[in-house]
């Protein structure tokens, strides 16, 4: 935990890592909380408005039962368990129940379709499944080439279940065990976690974490979050805890400092409900993604609207420019705290408003216990000012164990002693580091080595333009020219006046040879389960796409 300080640097100084050697993620973010007092961990609501609270001793109480069942089911010690759910009470104690018996959790994004989901259960060899009616509709037909799967639970009806028989009901299930449970005596290395990428380059890899891996996220969750759990009451994020933001930026350290997680999926995000939901509820804390913030921006005034209480929200996975920044401050009465890091390394760069003020086009400064570093393709150090890879020092609490089964891929992704995210950036005098952007989404236009995100946050600053990405597309003048997408904002509608008028928007507020040279007017854009762009496939598109 930080310890609350008031410069960057004593922050620093006053760091020190304590990681226990034997450790269990599921025992600490629970059972050490489970003292009788009845103290809240949970609040979830429904897509009909219901809404059911849980305490630690509940959970502790039902974690130990599923616990109960998967070891009765023959679930042992380092297998692993599927979860196939959205936010859910049975998600959280799916994951739960998987680290106290000291197997290890594959958590599944929902809207995944049959070929990703048996991808992953056959890459990782599950050996349970907890899912729901609609998962298990996409779990029958490829039931039969899943030979290491032994147990399939279905939270929604009672078994048996016409489109799977041999599932088993979850809570009738849950009933039937003992709530007394002895959780492994894991050490902080000992596998707890299988994260999948999200596949945007060649096939998804499981990034295999330790329990470890919760400590470690803890300081890079509380920079963002203005020393979380300071003034903390509710947290809340729309990112589905099969990600690793909603898991382990949100759930897993909120319940380790005994604070209370707001349990909401919306199918489709909906601003509007969005912030009808965090001031119902007195979220203090969020984790809100570029793409919830953006789609929050369209709302006119919302702190004359709705009540919020919110102290701090963080974001990441896409940067997010001066424009959202400054709807920040004025629409939510708070600094966007940005930081950065990826599934294999999570949460090791953070602005933090309380302590340094943001540095538009930065994405903060090393978080305290991460050696983050610019480096050559060897893992040489590069000096201040020089573009290069973003490298993370090795050992670090927070670095995955390697890729389930792919040996091959987890040496690829180190150089000497640095893990390379695959991204560039830059790191200043001052200690700030500036994303550059993707290995290969970086554009080469003229000479010029020229990133997506600044124009693309410049984009956005145009009143007609509600999301843009941007792209290099080949030009046998230039090498590549910059090409943005733009969805429009309701009431405007696209023209070759309008075009020209949001290139020279660009051209005059950015740079001249940073402006977008072909424009394309879409419905949507490409993206990610997590809500980061595709922009491989935006340069796959057709040359006429619009």
């Amino acid at each position: 935990m930080l310890t609350k300080t008031d410069t960057y640097e004593s922050l620093v100084r006053s760091f020190a890592w304590h990681i226990p050697a034997r450790y269990n993620i599921g025992v600490d973010t629970c059972d050490k909380w489970a003292d009788g007092s009845g103290r809240l961990a949970l609040v979830y609501e429904s897509s009909d408005g219901t809404i059911v609270r849980y305490s630690f001793d509940d959970l502790k109480a039902l974690s130990n039962r599923l616990a109960s069942s998967f070891a009765a089911r023959g679930i042992t010690r380092g297998e692993r368990i599927g979860i196939f759910l959205p936010q859910a009470p049975e998600t959280a104690l799916a994951h739960l129940a998987a680290y106290k018996l000291g197997a290890v959790a594959v958590p599944l994004f929902a809207l995944f379709g049959q070929e990703a989901l048996e991808y992953r259960l056959a890459n990782s060899g599950a050996a349970a499944l907890v899912t729901n009616a609609a998962g298990l509709a996409k779990i029958a037909p490829i039931r039969a080439s899943l030979p290491e799967l032994k147990a399939v639970y279905c939270i929604d009806g009672d078994a048996p279940f016409a489109a799977l028989p041999e599932a088993l009901a979850f809570w009738p299930e849950l009933e039937s065990r003992s709530p007394e449970f002895t959780p492994a005596d894991t050490h902080a290395d000992d596998p707890a976690v299988i994260i999948y990428t999200s596949g945007t380059t060649g096939k998804p890899k499981g990034a295999l974490h330790g329990h470890r891996v919760l400590p470690g996220h803890l300081p890079g969750v509380e920079m963002p979050l203005a020393f979380f759990p300071d003034h903390a009451r509710m947290i809340w994020t729309p990112a589905d805890w099969a990600w690793i933001g909603g898991l382990l930026d949100v759930l897993l350290p909120a319940w380790h400092h005994g604070v209370p997680v707001l349990a909401r999926r919306f199918e489709k995000f909906e601003p509007e409900a969005a912030f009808d939901l965090m001031a119902r509820h007195g979220v203090t804390h969020a984790f809100l993604p570029p793409t919830a913030l953006k789609m929050l921006r369209t709302v006119g005034s919302p702190r004359e609207r709705y009540a919020l209480s919110l102290v701090a929200v963080s974001s990441g996975g896409e940067s997010l420019g001066e424009e959202l920044i400054e709807w920040g401050r004025a629409a939510l009465g708070v600094t966007l705290n940005e930081f950065y890091g990826q599934t294999e390394c999570n949460v090791v760069l953070s602005s933090c408003s309380t302590l340094f003020e943001p540095r538009i086009g930065s994405i903060g400064k090393a978080v305290p216990g991460h050696r983050v570093a610019i480096v050559d393709d060897e893992g040489r150090e590069l000096p201040p000012g020089t573009e290069g890879n973003i490298g993370i020092r090795s050992p670090d609490p927070v670095m995955f164990l390697g890729y389930w089964r792919n040996e091959e891929a987890t040496r690829e992704k180190f150089a000497g002693d640095y893990l390379l995210t695959g991204d560039l950036g830059v790191l200043d005098e001052d200690g700030f580091f500036r994303f550059v952007g993707r290995n290969d989404d970086v554009i080469t236009s003229a000479g010029y080595r020229i990133g997506p995100g600044p124009i693309e946050d410049c984009l956005l600053g145009h009143p007609a333009v509600r999301l843009a990405a941007v792209v290099g597309v080949p030009d046998p003048t230039r090498t590549e020219i910059v090409k943005a997408f733009i969805v429009l904002n309701p009431g405007f509608a696209p023209s070759p006046a309008l075009e020209r008028e949001i290139q020279e928007h660009v051209k005059t507020r950015l740079a001249a040879h940073e402006y977008p040279r072909a424009v394309a007017f879409v419905t949507n854009l490409p993206m990610t389960a997590t809500g980061k762009i595709i922009r491989r496939a935006l340069r796959d598109s057709p040359p006429d796409a619009a």
